[in-house]
């Protein structure tokens, strides 16, 4: 790792070949043009719905291991969103794709769903704040790196709104803010942990990584 970088950085780079896999995807190439299939959208938002209770599961255990008060302030009014506006996108989206309740509440996990799940339960059982973090800068800073790419900025949004609002999810100042709030932090803490520390935030951060690339390429299987 590169001494001159903040720590968010050092461990974005250690594993950018996967991360910028995910930025670059199929997926991410195809919501932009309005082009994604269906049958795609629909495997991508059962499974990916199913993360959002270990993800405010993850929030939690980041918010009561925080080391000040101020992160718990940040943490708790991003759960706020995730509970209210992503989730009624879930929900008008499912409708519009015609998903059944028994799918979008109890569908058969996928391999990469039930990795990530235990990834998040693993960071948020370890209660500690660097891992918890490492885990959330990756789930957050990926989606902010491919819907907010500047490249793309002068499309037109896609017609569908199952589409379009999926983007300005993850493009819009509140979203911004909060993964530059998270990248800070990490790069805040980083100096204060031993070695140790360091490298088991690190294995949570690319194995992150890792699996938001397999997620992404699954959906297409």
């Amino acid at each position: 790792m590169n001494p001159s970088q903040g720590f968010a950085e050092q461990l974005r780079q250690s594993c950018i070949t996967d991360w910028n896999a995910c930025v670059q995807h199929r997926f991410v190439q195809e919501i932009f043009d309005g082009s994604l299939d269906d049958a795609v959208l629909r495997k991508y938002l059962v499974q990916d719905y199913q993360f959002i209770n270990r993800f405010v599961a993850l929030l939690g255990a980041a918010i009561a291991s925080a080391d000040v008060f101020a992160p718990r302030v940040v943490l708790s009014q991003f759960a706020g969103m995730v509970t209210s506006d992503e989730n009624t996108y879930f929900l008008r989206s499912f409708d519009m794709l015609g998903v059944p309740e028994e799918q979008r509440l109890t569908p058969e996990l996928t391999a990469p769903t039930k990795a990530f799940q235990q990834l998040m339960h693993e960071a948020a059982q370890s209660l500690n704040y660097a891992n918890c973090m490492a885990v959330l800068a990756v789930a957050e800073g990926i989606y902010l790196d491919w819907a907010d790419q500047p490249a793309k900025k002068h499309l037109p949004m896609p017609e569908r709104f199952e589409h379009a609002e999926w983007i300005v999810l993850h493009a819009n100042d509140f979203f911004r803010g909060f993964v530059g709030w998270l990248r800070g932090e990490l790069d805040r803490i980083g100096p204060t942990l031993d070695e140790t520390q360091k490298a088991e935030a690190t294995h949570y951060f690319q194995r992150a990584v890792k699996l938001e690339r397999q997620f992404f390429d699954h959906v297409y299987e």
